[in-house]
């Protein structure tokens, strides 16, 4: 089995690179991929536990991206993690989240709520800064119980502290990973949509630019919707991908791949694989 979808201290994750690489192989799987947000910081270190336990690791990264008024998320796998290209495009959204959260903190003060930018990079020491840790730092101080009440309150669109963000287009985004050797996946659909005439319409319209793969192995898909999923990959001819999107213990009854939480078969990243090959075959 694998997991290729976690996230680490590099983003919004609450374990470094090698403790999840450590806990892959503690669950016996075969291979993983840390895919952080807007950030590929931990590849290093994650491929040098890789090495060391004895774990295959594909570079990954997240990307918060939008066509039309529909907003969702971009998986990119086996990127070159040092491309100056893909470096240069992620300091234009490590910037745009480091002015969002003093906005956002600027904005929680005005509420009364006191927070401050200094006790938020304490929270965060490494790695990329968002929404979620902000959200960490609420619960900590006792402001909400929870981080989804932290966002239900303050931080999702349309609440007092929401403050929005630059990201890419889906088409520059996937540029940006193919640019770097990568391919692109469509993540977790059911967080756009339930419907799955949307998704067909929206995988259309994303394979024309040139989307790679679509992650249809995640723990709320399942069932019928799951495949039905699985169909419109083979319909669209997109590679299927599978995570369990694991961030630690910051978000109750969730665990990496393995377990009954999600199972995703060995046979994707073998399809995958083939893919990838055949495509550097035939851009050399």
């Amino acid at each position: 089995m694998i997991d290729l979808h976690l996230h680490s201290t590099f983003s919004d994750g609450t374990f470094t690179p090698t403790e999840l690489v450590r806990m892959a192989r503690q669950r016996h799987l075969s291979a993983i991929s840390i895919t952080d947000h807007d950030t590929v910081d931990g590849t290093d270190e994650a491929m040098a536990a890789g090495e060391t336990f004895g774990i295959r690791v594909l570079s990954g990264i997240e990307l918060s991206v939008f066509d039309g008024d529909t907003h969702f998320h971009l998986l990119g796998y086996n990127c070159n993690w040092n491309d100056t290209e893909l470096r240069d495009g992620l300091k234009k959204l490590q910037g745009s989240r480091q002015r969002r959260n003093s906005m956002i903190i600027s904005r929680l003060r005005d509420l009364g709520i006191a927070v401050s930018e200094a006790e938020l990079a304490e929270l965060s020491s490494t790695g990329q800064t968002g929404r979620p840790h902000i959200a960490r730092l609420l619960v900590n101080k006792k402001i909400v119980k929870t981080i989804d009440q932290a966002f239900d309150l303050y931080l999702k669109k349309g609440r007092s502290a929401y403050v929005r963000r630059f990201i890419y287009h889906v088409d520059e985004a996937i540029g940006l990973i193919h640019g770097s050797g990568g391919t692109a996946v469509l993540a977790h659909p059911l967080q756009i949509s339930s419907s799955i005439e949307i998704i067909d319409t929206l995988l259309k319209r994303l394979k024309a630019s040139k989307l790679d793969g679509v992650e249809t192995f995640y723990p709320t898909q399942k069932g019928r919707y799951l495949k039905q999923l699985r169909r419109l990959a083979a319909t669209h001819g997109l590679f299927e991908t599978g995570g369990s999107d694991y961030h630690g213990d910051i978000r109750p009854n969730t665990a990496m791949a393995g377990g009954a939480h999600v199972k995703i078969p060995l046979e994707l990243l073998e399809a995958m694989d083939r893919y990838h090959e055949k495509r550097r075959v035939n851009h050399a």
